[in-house]
């Protein structure tokens, strides 16, 4: 997968090159989806992904996995993007009563592409300078994933050992987010820690994990 490192992000629109083609993508697109040379290397991507780390997902039939994938194209798109953006998404689980099975991004640190960004828009409105280029919570809207849950995300740390370096932020509490507050997550001395910041505020060592049933 060839992927260009110059990709412009904004609120409301992706713009990447990837194997020749032009990806674009605006809040009001109508049709998100990969072209099939695309679509077949992505496939081949997380296949390999998925064999790799059968501990993420013991039980779990790849086959099935692609059947499901090969059947919604927005879904792949979002895969794609999750990718694009430094994810390396993988499946973590199935939701037995819904059907669904459930990829999140494993990279070992919080994905390169999704960092020094502050946690909303809100937030990102109320700064009158050195504002971020993006917000967590738009930018997960805009690739069709959900942030994880302080629940999630320690679900995840069970899995392996992330963030060891970096940080993500986590979907927060309406209560703490009216005060101003935003929540993150990290691993460091072999526990995983709960933390609180200005929702404004955004590192270049902090970013978001996303989560996107299938």
């Amino acid at each position: 997968m060839q992927v260009c490192k110059d990709a412009a992000v904004n609120r409301n629109r992706f713009y990447y090159k990837f194997e020749g083609y032009p990806i674009t993508n605006t809040m009001t697109s109508h049709k998100k989806a990969l072209p099939p040379k695309q679509r077949e290397e992505l496939i081949n991507i997380l296949k390999k992904r998925f064999e790799k780390n059968m501990h993420r997902h013991k039980g779990i039939d790849w086959a099935k996995v692609q059947a499901k994938l090969e059947v919604n194209a927005e879904k792949l798109w979002s895969l794609n993007e999750m990718e694009m953006t430094e994810g390396e998404p993988d499946v973590i689980g199935y939701d037995k009563k819904t059907g669904e099975y459930i990829f999140c991004d494993c990279s070992a640190e919080s994905p390169k592409g999704r960092r020094s960004i502050c946690y909303d828009h809100e937030a990102l409105e109320s700064r009158k300078e050195h504002k971020p280029k993006n917000n967590a919570i738009d930018m997960a809207a805009e690739i069709g994933i959900e942030m994880l849950t302080e629940e999630q995300y320690r679900d995840l740390q069970k899995l392996g050992e992330f963030d060891l370096k970096t940080s993500s932020w986590v979907k927060t509490p309406s209560d703490v987010r009216e005060l101003g507050g935003a929540l993150f997550c990290d691993r460091r001395f072999g526990k995983v820690f709960l933390y609180h910041n200005g929702a404004e505020s955004y590192y270049g060592a902090r970013g978001f994990r996303g989560l996107l049933r299938v």
